[in-house]
């Protein structure tokens, strides 16, 4: 795999294997076996946690948050219904589509740009159609929030803009993760590389291109979402499958995300394969 940008802990990570490789103990459940890789992080295979690393800090999410606004869209998912873009919408920040004000798309299409393109315009978009305002769907998700026992998550916008009383922790983002990959239409789209979409008219279309960089480039990687702002830096949630073993990443302000999220994985599944001999 070429193309990603080589990051100075994975030196420390190559140390780490090589000292499984010439028979170190295996590390503890729960253990923080890479404390330079991120500001929070979890590792988990299967149900097990493996690793983690203020697993319980409150950290900005950035577009990680677009896992929960998927999660409340698909719990009562009407793919074929139309929204109408609003000039709110349309006029988001950071990532987007460039959506016009008066645009029409499918529920369907908006989440496609939302969790594949991390696009904050069809996000808006979204939210504004199954609330009826930003402020109604901020507070479903955070509703959503307590009734999964998230005790370090609140949400103050659905797109994952830094904002005041905007937090998540690894631990809390690994159950919203856990949630909606177990919605079949999600799990789905976020395993894509691409898409394209149109407004329901056909006259315009979006080349979507998934901005989780390990999708289509490291073979094991089936989801979920990769985020950025200046103010929680590199973030992700990455899930792999191997040999029938699956795990799950999430990191917070990582130093790197593409290779130490392989690295990780990799170990994870070594040692996954380690235990099951």
């Amino acid at each position: 795999m070429t193309g990603f940008p080589r990051p100075a802990v994975l030196e420390g990570i190559a140390l780490t294997l090589l000292g499984w490789l010439l028979g170190a103990a295996a590390i503890a459940v729960e253990t923080d076996a890479f404390p330079t890789l991120a500001d929070a992080y979890l590792v988990q295979v299967g149900e097990r946690v493996l690793w983690a690393g203020q697993p319980d800090k409150r950290l900005p999410p950035a577009s990680l948050t677009k896992v929960m606004t998927a999660l409340l869209v698909l719990e009562d998912y009407q793919p074929t219904n139309i929204a109408t873009v609003s000039k709110l919408a349309a006029q988001s920040k950071g990532s987007r589509i460039r959506l016009k004000s008066g645009d029409k798309l499918s529920v369907e299409a908006l989440l496609t740009a939302t969790l594949i393109a991390s696009a904050n315009d069809a996000c808006a978009a979204l939210a504004e159609f199954n609330a009826g305002s930003i402020d109604a769907f901020v507070a479903k998700m955070n509703a959503r929030s307590r009734a999964l026992g998230l005790a370090n998550t609140h949400f103050s916008n659905p797109c994952g803009l830094d904002a005041p009383g905007h937090y998540s922790s690894a631990n809390d983002l690994a159950r919203i993760a856990r949630a909606a990959l177990a919605h079949p239409e999600f799990a789905k789209l976020v395993a894509k590389s691409e898409a394209e979409i149109s407004t329901a008219d056909g006259r315009r279309r979006f080349r979507l291109k998934n901005k989780n960089a390990l999708i289509g480039s490291y073979a094991p990687a089936i989801g979920i979402k990769s985020g950025y702002t200046n103010g929680a830096g590199k973030c992700l949630i990455a899930l792999a499958r191997k040999d029938g073993v699956q795990v799950l990443l999430v990191m917070l302000n990582a130093k790197s995300r593409w290779w130490d999220a392989i690295g990780i994985i990799e170990n994870a599944f070594d040692e996954a394969a380690a235990h099951a001999q």
